[in-house]
């Protein structure tokens, strides 16, 4: 594996602080340009929210994770070489409703079959749905979801389904704030398709950091940064440990709020302090994993009036040993303590699997899990309100992450950033 040496004094093109999916890429496109990179995690491990576990054969993702195909992130990926191969969800499908299962409808023969919806109602969803693949999600994005569903949507049952989609789409159970636009437009982006990973998303991390390292990239793990030293241009970062790392240009891959620590009195001010103010979007996770599936045809369940969705991720992707499946049953939305979300996702499963608390092989439960650093919501303008990643008033200071940049939600926006910085950067030292 080739290195490139880094002098005596720790000095270095770039650092980047977290080596999640942003940090990985923009370190990759910045270390194939020809500069000197290093990458600073503070964990022992690299990926962030898109490691795997793999415990007895089963591939465990902090939960339910989805390859947008027509997403940003996939061309990035793409762009960087990294194959990704998996499979998308198909049949299945149920909604549910005032604990009723019902045939999920989002195509024409699942609407015509199913009993969540009555002759109008089934009509005025397809009317909806045809309707979306066409809107202009630009005029949208500083109008909340909610007052788009009052204003466009007549019957109760149809405006709770489309809050449905938008939840398991965007991982937010926010509709009145979040913004239509941005919303509808990842709804837009899961019609063309989504990716359930084989091997789970550990392979895409993988793939970066090999790449990374083979371009000449210094891995750092443990390896934790306290703060930018930087008075109107960065001059490197200060470690744990008290050393200095020198370097001209710092990427902070890593929360808004991290960021605004990182940045001292510089992030009490401006886009940091606005974006350390965004509500994270939050989920609880039930992740199972069975010796046997009790229902082979019954692979996910939508929560059409409780935010609540079921899937059975192992028949979509190779993610259990032969026989075995690994589902992921989750609550969208922050939970307090006294909620007994775990026992709710417990009866989802009945329903759609029973028998399965007899199959059990393991089973972790992750409540109030962050997917996202911040709601995309109507009142800061959709993604437009997002801030840049080039930091304004400190030169040389840049941020990715799934809050930063104009483009697509979750990992979308984490690579999609991770592009985007890298190119400012070289544009900034005249490098292609």
């Amino acid at each position: 594996m080739m290195r490139r040496d880094v002098s005596a004094n720790g000095d270095t093109d770039v650092a980047v602080v977290g080596g999640g999916l942003a940090g990985l890429a923009a370190a990759l496109y910045l270390a194939r340009a020809g500069l000197r990179v290093a990458v600073h995690e503070k964990s022992r491990h690299l990926g962030g929210r898109s490691r795997s576990r793999t415990i007895d054969g089963f591939c465990f993702n902090l939960g339910p994770h989805a390859l947008y195909c027509a997403g940003r992130g996939a061309a990035v990926l793409q762009e960087l070489g990294v194959r990704v191969d998996g499979n998308r969800p198909g049949g299945g499908a149920y909604a549910v409703r005032s604990g009723q299962f019902h045939t999920l409808p989002i195509g024409f023969v699942s609407l015509a079959s199913t009993g969540l919806l009555r002759p109008l109602e089934k009509l005025e969803t397809a009317r909806r749905l045809n309707a979306l693949r066409s809107i202009d999600t630009s005029v949208l994005q500083n109008v909340p979801l909610s007052a788009w569903l009052r204003q466009t949507v007549v019957n109760d049952v149809v405006r709770e389904l489309l809050e449905a989609i938008v939840r398991l789409t965007t991982y937010t159970d926010a509709p009145e704030t979040i913004s239509a636009g941005a919303a509808l437009e990842q709804a837009k982006r899961a019609f063309q398709g989504v990716l359930y990973v084989d091997g789970g998303w550990q392979t895409i991390v993988d793939q970066l950091r090999a790449s990374a390292e083979r371009s000449g990239v210094e891995i750092l793990v443990g390896c934790e940064a306290v703060s930018v030293i930087a008075d109107r241009r960065v001059e490197g970062i200060q470690m744990a440990d008290g050393r200095i790392r020198r370097a001209p240009i710092v990427v902070l891959a890593c929360s808004p709020r991290e960021a605004q620590t990182l940045a001292g009195a510089a992030g009490q001010r401006g886009v940091l302090a606005a974006a350390a103010g965004a509500a994270p979007v939050q989920i609880s996770s039930l992740d199972v994993a069975l010796d046997m599936l009790p229902r082979p045809d019954a692979l996910i369940a939508l929560g059409i009036d409780r935010p609540l969705y079921a899937s059975v991720h192992s028949a979509i992707a190779r993610l259990a040993p032969g026989g075995g499946a690994l589902i992921h049953v989750t609550r969208y939305g922050v939970i307090d303590a006294d909620n007994p979300v775990k026992e709710e996702l417990e009866d989802l499963l009945d329903g759609l699997q029973p028998g399965w608390r007899r199959r059990v092989v393991y089973e972790r439960f992750l409540p109030n899990m962050t997917v996202s650093h911040a709601v995309v919501t109507a009142a800061q303008g959709g993604v437009r309100g997002r801030p840049d990643p080039e930091v304004p008033d400190i030169g040389g200071l840049y941020v990715v992450g799934d809050w930063v940049g104009p483009e697509g939600m979750l990992a979308d926006a984490a690579l999609s950033s991770a592009r985007q910085a890298a190119a400012a950067i070289l544009s900034s030292r005249g490098t292609p």
